[in-house]
């Protein structure tokens, strides 16, 4: 049984009912029944009626599609997590099946009582729309990029009024084609039929364009980063993110217009900067599901944390564990295995003889891409390819000429070959150099990721070496932009990072977005691994002490006469010798490694 003010605890912290105060809430809180559903139970199929509105206050819920291959996963739901507001909102049937994954407790509104909410608190039906809208976008669109387990849980375009600035133009334009045609028809020639008709397609291909484009754009939160995503087709891609552990706040920022037409700007302010959420459709509410979800991750860490540190104390105290439950972080981007696969041939090809990803154990090397190979080598290319022809044509010419031959008699009776056969080899010498230089100067820029570093490598022949790093957990952002044509078309860009307030660039890298996934992968192994081998020896340390304590309860409670000056010198020295012992067995170490606990401001820097 849930109690009256846990249920005011929960309803509180979900962001439906942002703008209600503890009294109100209190009043909805009543009318919520419970539900205990088990594990493996279908709750919801899609095309039922709408009976209701379900929160999750327990357990694991799943959220599916049936497709070709079965079912495709569009949430996971948690415990703050919800569903069936859609069918309400809108009068219509449920458009997904609802699976219960572990044992749950559900709260659930029955769907007059659901209606009476919305009417008695007009303000919390934007909450619910910007909701339902999110769900929807997800549900349309599969993005391959996304982690296996990486739940999107907002997800939001710019406000049509960008989409109407951006068609202003193109729409105008179709005044042209309706003037040729109205000069056809008074002067009766054909020939402004003919640009009309021509003006006219290039104008409503505009408007599609500009269309297609604005559609191309998204805000995306996950339950593992914040992420825009920005792409003009043909010419331009870019996905800039950051970990929703770099969220420092979420704030909104609007104008008059803003305000009347519910759009304005959400503004998710990281370590390094900001990601801006530019004329998003009610911020207020976005903002609200932004930092919901936001704290939300803070809080399964520490719990995560919590329950390490209790089994750790149980240990050493010799308390069985119970089995408990991992919890699930942030997943890891995984590699766009699909997407390779579907590569044609010659591209992989290309790629193999240059060597653009080399992978060895743990590290990867990447290099710029041919294209850029080719920018940098054309001259020399180009000069080869015109001396090797020459070549050919010359011994072409000699060997089919009746009167000319490779070697033959000169004015002085002596054998020589042809001049221009021997001197185009020799000439090809410097190219060939030259070409030998480009070449070399391309293959030594080097990017390099290891388990715990980046590099970037650049490394002219017969000159310097500069080497830029930074190790990889200390990595606060990483964006990827394809600039152009060509880059878009060969699939190479830019991967920059941000790494405290500097920045390194890997450029003009094949395929950006593996990259970036490469990195993020290491990044999240070697935070996680970081985090545990920190955390496990202050979770020792901690629960000896306390281990320590509770089995000493007994000397620590009962009542002693006052020691004198000598008692507690020799008890401070046996327990100094003692714990410097116990922290040998433990591999703890000693001063040294008590000084690398703390920074310099004396504040601990562990996880509890």
């Amino acid at each position: 049984m849930v109690e009256h003010h846990q249920r005011v605890a929960f309803l509180d912290k979900v962001h439906l009912f942002s703008g209600l105060d503890q009294g109100q809430l209190g009043g909805i809180a009543p009318k919520l029944a419970e539900r205990e559903v088990s594990a493996g139970t279908q709750l919801i199929k899609r095309g039922d009626k709408g009976d209701g509105f379900y929160m999750v206050y327990k357990g694991k819920v799943k959220v599916t599609l049936p497709d070709a291959e079965g079912e495709r996963i569009l949430a996971w739901l948690d415990p703050g997590d919800y569903f069936g507001e859609e069918a309400l909102i809108e009068n219509r049937a449920r458009s997904a099946d609802i699976t219960i994954v572990e044992d749950s407790l559900l709260l659930f509104l029955s769907r007059e009582n659901f209606d009476q909410l919305i009417t008695q608190y007009e303000k919390l039906k934007p909450n619910f729309q910007v909701a339902i809208k999110s769900h929807k976008l997800a549900r349309s669109i599969k993005f391959k990029w996304l982690g296996k387990n990486e739940v999107i849980h907002f997800i939001a375009r710019r406000h049509k009024i960008r989409l109407f600035q951006a068609l202003v133009a193109p729409v105008l334009s179709l005044l042209v084609p309706l003037g040729l045609f109205f000069l056809g028809i008074l002067t009766a020639a054909t020939t402004p039929y003919a640009v009309a008709v021509v003006t006219l397609v290039l104008a409503l291909g505009w408007i599609i364009w500009r269309a297609v484009d604005w559609s191309n754009d998204y805000y995306i939160v996950t339950n593992q980063r914040v992420v825009w995503l920005e792409k003009v087709i043909g010419l331009y891609d870019s996905r800039e993110e950051a970990p929703l552990s770099t969220i420092l706040s979420v704030g909104v920022e609007t104008d008059e217009w803003g305000r009347l037409f519910k759009f304005g700007n959400v503004i998710v302010r990281t370590y390094v900067g900001k990601l801006e959420f530019d004329h998003v459709d009610h911020p207020v509410q976005a903002a609200d599901m932004i930092r919901e979800y936001w704290e939300r991750t803070k809080l399964i860490t520490n719990r995560s944390q919590m329950d390490v540190m209790k089994d750790t104390i149980k240990q050493k105290l010799g308390i069985p564990l119970d089995k408990r439950k991992q919890v699930e972080l942030a997943p890891v981007v995984p590699l766009d295995e699909e997407k390779t696969l579907k590569t044609p041939f010659w591209v992989l090809a290309l790629q193999n003889f240059f060597q653009l990803r080399v992978e060895d154990g743990g590290k990867v090397i990447y290099h710029k891409h041919w294209v850029i190979l080719l920018q940098q080598a054309w001259k020399p290319v180009g000069l080869f390819v015109l001396g090797i022809v020459f070549f050919f044509w010359r011994v072409g010419l000699l060997a089919f000429s009746p009167t000319l031959s490779f070697i033959h008699l000169n004015a002085a009776g002596a054998r020589r070959p042809d001049t221009l056969a021997v001197t185009i080899p020799l000439l090809l010498l410097p190219v060939i150099g030259w070409l030998w230089y480009e070449y070399t100067d391309w293959k030594n820029d080097t990017f390099m990721v290891t388990g715990d570093e980046i590099f970037d490598i650049d490394r002219k022949p017969f000159g310097t070496e500069e080497r830029r790093s930074a190790q990889i957990e200390n990595i606060l952002s990483i964006s990827y932009k394809r600039k152009g044509f060509i880059a878009y078309l060969f699939n190479y860009g830019t991967v920059h990072i941000t790494v405290g307030g500097t920045q390194l660039a890997f450029e003009d890298v094949m395929d950006p977005a593996a990259v970036q996934a490469d990195i993020n992968r290491r990044r999240s192994a070697r935070i996680a691994k970081k985090n545990e081998d920190a955390g496990s020896a202050d979770r020792e340390r901690f629960a000896t002490w306390l281990a320590a304590y509770h089995k000493n309860l007994n000397e620590f409670t009962q009542p002693t006469t006052p020691p004198t000056v000598e008692d507690v010198a020799k008890a401070a020295d046996k327990t100094f010798d003692e714990m410097q012992i116990a922290a040998d067995e433990d591999g703890l170490g000693g001063e040294d490694d008590i000084g690398d606990e703390f920074d310099g401001d004396g504040e601990y820097p562990g996880d509890f």
